[in-house]
């Protein structure tokens, strides 16, 4: 069941949103879901809003590219992606979204640099309270518009704020009110509005001097333009979040924190009805409870006193881990009652490094359904 639905996660959707605690692995689950999907074929994107360099560092990409690197095809070959498959990385700049946004929907190129060097809007991704975040809902709106990708893998920040990116359009448009834009944009045609935006001018003035609130009003003014644009493209996004389109994958360590974490994030998921497809276990000894338990009668019959006694300390090790094992079974099982409109899948906890090619290969193949990927 577990391999089947990423099977069809990786094959029918557009979207696949990867969300967690910090420090799960949520980000090489993100790449491995997004090399799976290349090498059955499809032409797949993974992009982050995490501000760590992980991803970059796994995938060997650029953290400060301002568009979507395209893996090469040499180390492509090396992980089994046919020619029809391609995978390209972007750690996602919310700065480079905006500029691309502004020269994209500005009248004229005078227009567009204008915008762009005012000081406003050179600040305002720190400014304003989930801008980052509706960059990144932006970003995310051009690439499904495109037919540049089958599939795009989002990486989120940790589930707490990854509730603030689903959110993000919401939020931000009210700070791009017409209300607001109202006061530093007045009504040629009515008298009182000029009135009540002269008095505010003046008290931005006094807060902030002439020429800062000169630039903040050429801001709105120029920003205006745009307006039309976020406002359509907000409603779009909000209608493609609860369609059939995207797919939000839930990750956690066996860690009881993790599973806190996960819990939270689910139970707002379905507030907002957002739906959320599976659940992945990750570093978990799930598929080693079959493994056969070293017992004595596997060591030679000449075996010296040092080796039984290497494997007299070894022993309480293995039957520890074997225990461990169980545990996560069992954790795994309790999970997919708890989530039974989706599925759950245990990937393992590697001794390479995650920012290995061989490590991505493993999980991938976990992904696809290989015998330790299914439970």
């Amino acid at each position: 069941m577990a391999a089947t639905g990423v099977q069809e996660l990786i094959a029918d959707k557009r979207v696949v949103v990867v969300c967690g605690a910090g420090g799960v692995g949520k980000t090489t689950t993100s790449a491995s879901l997004a090399l799976a999907a290349a090498r059955s074929g499809r032409r797949v994107l993974v992009i982050t809003i995490d501000p760590s360099k992980r991803l970059a560092q796994t995938l060997d990409v650029s953290p400060n590219a301002t568009e979507p690197t395209e893996i090469d095809r040499e180390r492509l070959d090396a992980m089994a992606v046919p020619a029809s498959g391609s995978l390209s990385a972007w750690m996602l700049d919310p700065q480079a979204v905006s500029d691309s946004m502004v020269r994209r929907l500005t009248p004229d190129v005078a227009s567009a640099e204008r915008l762009l060097e005012n000081r406003v809007y050179r600040n305002i991704t720190s400014m304003i309270a989930g801008m980052q975040e509706y960059m990144a809902v932006e970003a995310l709106h051009e690439f499904v518009r495109s037919d540049r990708y089958d599939l795009i893998v989002l990486d989120t920040p940790p589930s707490r704020d990854a509730l603030r990116f689903l959110d993000a359009p919401s939020r931000s448009t009210a700070f791009l009110d017409r209300r607001v834009l109202g006061l530093f944009i007045p009504d040629a045609e009515s008298r009182l509005r000029r009135a009540a935006a002269g008095l505010f001018e003046g008290l931005l003035d006094l807060a902030f001097g002439k020429r800062a609130r000169a630039e903040i009003q050429q801001f709105f003014v120029l920003f205006e333009q745009i307006l039309a644009y976020l406002g359509s493209s907000h409603e779009e996004m909000q209608s493609f979040f609860g369609g059939p389109g995207i797919a939000f994958l839930l990750v956690s360590s066996p860690a009881a924190e993790s599973l806190a974490e996960a819990d939270y994030f689910a139970a707002k998921a379905h507030e907002l009805s957002l739906p959320v497809s599976g659940f992945v276990l990750n570093r978990s000894l799930a598929g080693t409870v079959e493994d056969p338990m070293p017992t004595a009668d596997l060591l030679p019959a000449d075996a010296s006193a040092d080796l039984r006694a290497a494997w007299a300390v070894l022993q309480p090790m293995a039957q520890a881990e074997a225990s461990l094992a169980s545990e996560h079974v069992a954790l795994a099982r309790t999970l997919g009652k708890r989530f039974p409109q989706g599925f759950v899948i245990a990937l393992p906890d590697l001794p390479t490094a995650a920012s290995e090619l061989r490590a991505l290969l493993a999980l991938a193949e976990s992904l696809e359904g290989s015998p330790e990927g299914s439970l």
